[in-house]
């Protein structure tokens, strides 16, 4: 990589199965558990971490979301899986069905070309 190039935030797609345990909940009983259990855990664990969720489960039978998260960095992603696995979202509310890792355009800044991408016109 060219010296006067940083490290590139990572993205992970995270693919995910609800439980029995999740569906149980109530509505207002998901997000109370999330937003006490979970998040709290994140963010004391870790900094430099954005996710996005996306609901599946009208197409697929195996994943019902994928969760998309943005890490600035290798470390700040290994605490974020860290700090999620000491919580209830790990194999108890949600089965980690698979994790794609990736950096965007990762092969332009490999071999330092201009990346292609399309635009929507």
């Amino acid at each position: 990589m060219p010296a006067d190039r940083t490290e590139s935030p990572l993205t992970a797609f995270m693919l995910v199965k609800t439980t029995p345990e999740w569906l149980a909940m109530t509505v207002a009983e998901r997000i109370h558990a999330f937003s006490t259990q979970v998040v709290p855990v994140i963010e004391a664990r870790t900094s430099g971490v954005r996710s996005r969720f996306y609901d599946t489960e009208f197409y697929s039978a195996r994943v019902t979301d994928v969760w998309v998260w943005e890490a600035d960095d290798h470390d700040a992603y290994r605490l974020l899986i860290d700090a999620l696995r000491e919580t209830p979202f790990w194999d108890r509310y949600f089965i980690v069905v698979d994790l794609l890792v990736g950096i965007e355009n990762g092969y332009a800044r490999t071999y330092d070309v201009e990346p292609v991408a399309t635009i929507a016109t």
